[in-house]
């Protein structure tokens, strides 16, 4: 059968490419029920990006919500087996609250979700699988990745806890450093301390730069960005920076953070990282690494393609 992509839409062209990319590459399909329990979301709401889910109380009595997530019903399905690697993507409509309009909004997701015996070569599978979707979405793109175990790192050489540390991870996030500095005097921080952590906030370029400026600052923990820069495919050159502005929930994520950017598009089209303390939290072994694109997203891209 011939598919006739004259008739698809911008957003189902791409969905198509990603998800023939993912099938390619070994990963299996993943549905799930368009009602989940809503327990599973209360237990997991600082997973999400918006804690409002839309709930009502099936026949049977049971509360249900309306899915806003995907990693966390693949989490909660996921059987694991010693040694084995488990590769799913999907491509699912989930119902949140729009960053611009702040109302609910049905949004499409297809993304990717790896799950079991990690090693450093899934993870560089992952980067390479989200550097293709990518380009498939825009030929003008770049992936920003962060490694929390170098900003935690340097947290805990400077004896930074409690309020003090979730305020730095704050303003770090914003990349508020005017802020971070009167953060980090309040805490008692040696000036020299407090330029450290602006710096490591601002530092956004190609890895070998960015591995550069960490030595100069004095971060801890360089191997995992050594080894990082190393293992990038060819095609990454010019396209991948270092960031580590981009922290996610540290309660959840852990290692590796990521997202990324076209142009035209203002914010990132995708997201993701390793999210191994979610998958301990839910009583699950092993490592989980993933991201999701969100198509919603590319109606912006489309207009600055028509206008340009």
């Amino acid at each position: 059968m011939t598919i006739d992509t004259a008739v698809l839409s911008n957003e189902e062209r791409i969905s198509f490419a990603l998800r023939s990319l993912y099938h390619r590459r070994g990963c299996k399909p993943y549905r799930m029920s368009r009602f989940e329990d809503y327990e599973l979301y209360m237990k997991n709401k600082d997973f999400l990006p918006s804690p409002e889910v839309i709930s009502f109380t099936d026949t049977n009595g049971k509360l249900k919500a309306l899915k806003p997530d995907v990693t966390l019903s693949i989490v909660r399905s996921y059987r694991p087996t010693d040694g084995e690697v488990q590769k799913f993507y999907y491509d699912e409509n989930v119902f949140r609250v729009s960053e611009t309009s702040r109302r609910f909004r049905e949004i499409r997701q297809t993304g990717l979700e790896v799950l079991g015996s990690l090693d450093a070569a899934c993870i560089d599978e992952v980067l390479s699988l989200a550097l293709e979707s990518l380009s498939l979405i825009s030929p003008d793109n770049r992936l920003c990745v962060s490694l929390l175990g170098i900003v935690e790192g340097l947290l805990d050489m400077l004896e930074l806890e409690g309020e003090a540390r979730s305020a730095v991870l704050r303003c770090m996030g914003e990349k508020n450093v005017h802020e971070l500095r009167a953060v980090c005097e309040s805490a008692g921080l040696k000036a020299g301390d407090a330029e450290r952590l602006a710096r490591l906030t601002l530092c956004s370029a190609a890895p070998q730069d960015a591995l550069s400026e960490l030595a100069a600052i004095g971060c801890p923990e360089l191997s995992e960005a050594e080894r990082l820069a190393e293992g990038l495919p060819p095609e990454a050159e010019g396209r991948v920076n270092l960031d580590f502005s981009i922290l996610g929930d540290m309660r959840y994520y852990s290692g590796i953070v990521f997202q990324g950017y076209v142009r035209g598009v203002p914010s990132s089209v995708l997201s993701g990282g390793s999210y191994d303390r979610l998958l301990h939290r839910m009583g699950k072994p092993g490592r989980a690494v993933g991201f999701a694109c969100y198509l919603d997203k590319l109606e912006r891209l489309e207009e600055v393609r028509r206008d340009a």
